[in-house]
């Protein structure tokens, strides 16, 4: 009796193992294929990816409206597609250096992720977080704290109707200074690629979601506020005056808000939105909004 009992759980223990191998197995493939995927993504998939989360924000914007803002919606979006474009081309640009930084990192083993061994989700997750911090946190931070910066970062913060389409709203100035400091993150992470795209399409979700006009639920929004930066989390942000202008800067997580106390959280009716060093009549006016940062003066600097 207890030969044929160690047998059965031998068996057992055996198959067990061998279960438990080839479920590693099987997720290393799936992670494997998730991130080839990423990292084989052609140019028209990742557009693809900009006009459905664009949509999808549309869509909920008709259904669950914040504001009822008093605007041609097309219009608006006209003037904030303009200013897309221009970041659009830099955005080629700076993806090729990205290409050249990721080579060289996996070549030379340079970055934070090449001190450590860890499993590919636990390092892609490790790298969001840190790209999140840097070069959206961060940078975002640096936007609002140097004058010659702020100048440029203006003209986002010059929209009076918020919607959707304010998220694409960046001067060339503003998103090369952003761009600039993605790419330095990403050359200390050392992050292979598909790491690196991972991370730019969750940011441009976050981005439609969070400048939508759209009305989440408010026990649903603060609770998922308390991780994620959320819609009405963000509208602070693009209050007309400070002190409430100079929080909420996170991208994806709102945790570096509450860590460095720049979080502000409330009634999002209390928000108007704007900036008060710039014409509120004139936030259509895409030439204005170019030569915007150039102006003569210090109308447009801040203390």
């Amino acid at each position: 009796d207890l030969l044929d009992s160690l047998k059965t759980f031998w068996s057992k223990q055996t198959f067990s193992d061998h279960s438990d191998s080839l479920f590693s197995s099987l997720l290393l493939v799936h992670m494997d294929s998730f991130l080839l995927f990423f990292e084989q993504m052609p140019t028209w998939q990742k557009l693809g990816w900009v006009m459905a989360c664009l949509g999808f924000s549309w869509v909920l914007e008709g259904s669950l409206p914040l504001a009822q803002l008093q605007y041609r919606k097309w219009h608006h979006a006209g003037s904030n597609f303009v200013l897309l474009g221009t970041t659009l081309s830099i955005n080629a640009v700076f993806s090729a250096l990205a290409l050249g930084v990721v080579a060289w990192t996996g070549t030379a083993q340079f970055g934070l992720l090449h001190l450590f061994e860890l499993p590919n989700v636990l390092e892609m997750l490790a790298a969001i977080i840190i790209l999140d911090l840097t070069a959206q946190y961060f940078a975002h931070w640096l936007l609002h704290q140097v004058k010659f910066l702020w100048r440029f970062h203006v003209v986002h913060h010059s929209d009076t109707k918020v919607d959707a389409t304010t998220g694409t709203r960046l001067h060339p100035g503003d998103f090369f200074v952003r761009e600039s400091i993605a790419l330095g993150a990403l050359t200390l992470i050392g992050a292979p690629l598909a790491y690196y795209v991972v991370y730019r399409i969750t940011t441009i979700f976050f981005t439609f979601l969070t400048h939508a006009n759209i009305s989440l639920p408010r026990w649903l929004d603060a609770l998922l506020s308390v991780v994620f930066v959320t819609p009405n989390m963000h509208k602070f942000h693009h209050h007309f005056e400070r002190p409430w202008t100079d929080t909420n800067y996170g991208g994806i997580l709102s945790v570096w808000d509450r860590l460095f106390g720049t979080f502000v959280y409330g009634d999002p009716s209390d928000v108007t939105y704007g900036v008060d060093v710039a014409d509120p009549a004139l936030d259509e006016h895409v030439l204005h909004q170019m030569k915007l940062p150039f102006r003569e003066g210090s109308e447009l600097d801040r203390d």
